[in-house]
């Protein structure tokens, strides 16, 4: 089985490679939060890094999945250049549970939260031409259930980023805040949101408008699937409006293939 959280598709593009190749099933971690998968031999695990770690939220879902210790584990990561302390982050959480990840890699992809530093991802396609052998050597390697953690090492800088109060700091720097004025109520954002934090309440309360506005909770990940989701372009990170042409999803995955809801 092969687990997957993804923003923008790069994770789930990958998840569903893995998924087709090794002739498993592919299901959103949220999902899988809901099963029990003690039965499960193969576990695979597909998530983005952020901020050179394992996203803040997935730590407790991952904490949180029932999988034997007996299950061949196994992950691969995707991110803009450097795994950092992710997959050693992921260690650490899943002999907490007496589980030993046996494998573990990571796919360098363009990177969605470029954006908020007025970067473009969409001038990283060029990434796209090295991950074809990347996934032929990851799948030949699990296909024979090699124990080999590639990219597990620890790091002091990324650590000192993993801390909580810098993590704090950085979702409430970089974090998605709607733009009242342009949201038109769409729900995009709420239904692709991996992490059930955005809902629709009434622009009464925000503005004199009649409809509804998107409204963000407090369980944001800052995964900018909603950003990059928004026709409007009514979603702004680091105090910047989002152009257009500076949203991006991966080119294999359509934004029907995200909306979880």
């Amino acid at each position: 089985m092969i687990l997957y959280f993804s923003g923008t598709g790069n994770s789930l593009s990958v998840a569903r490679q893995l998924a087709e190749r090794l002739n498993e099933q592919l299901i959103p971690l949220t999902e899988a939060l809901q099963q029990d998968l003690t039965n499960e031999k193969r576990i695979g695990l597909v998530f983005p890094t952020y901020d050179f770690n394992l996203p803040p939220a997935m730590r407790e879902m991952i904490s949180r999945l029932r999988i034997s210790p007996q299950s061949y584990v196994f992950t691969v990561v995707t991110c803009g250049s450097a795994a950092g302390n992710c997959i050693w982050t992921l260690r650490r959480i899943l002999r907490k549970k007496g589980i030993e990840l046996a494998y573990s890699h990571k796919v360098s992809v363009p990177d969605n939260s470029a954006l908020a530093f007025g970067r473009n991802p969409n001038n990283q396609l060029g990434k796209f031409d090295r991950v074809p052998a990347r996934m032929e050597q990851i799948i030949s390697e699990l296909q024979a259930e090699s124990h080999t953690l590639h990219y597990s090492w620890f790091g002091l800088l990324s650590w000192l980023l993993g801390r909580p109060l810098i993590e704090r700091g950085m979702i409430h720097y970089l974090g998605p805040k709607v733009i009242p004025d342009k949201c038109i109520g769409c729900n995009n954002c709420v239904r692709v949101c991996p992490m059930n934090n955005i809902t629709l309440q009434q622009r009464s309360d925000l503005t004199d408008k009649d409809g509804q506005v998107a409204h963000f909770g407090d369980r944001c990940t800052v995964c900018f699937a909603c950003v990059h989701a928004c026709p409007q372009q009514a979603i702004s990170t680091n105090g910047q409006t989002v152009r257009k042409e500076r949203q991006y999803r991966n080119p294999q995955i359509k934004l029907k293939d995200l909306l979880l809801r």
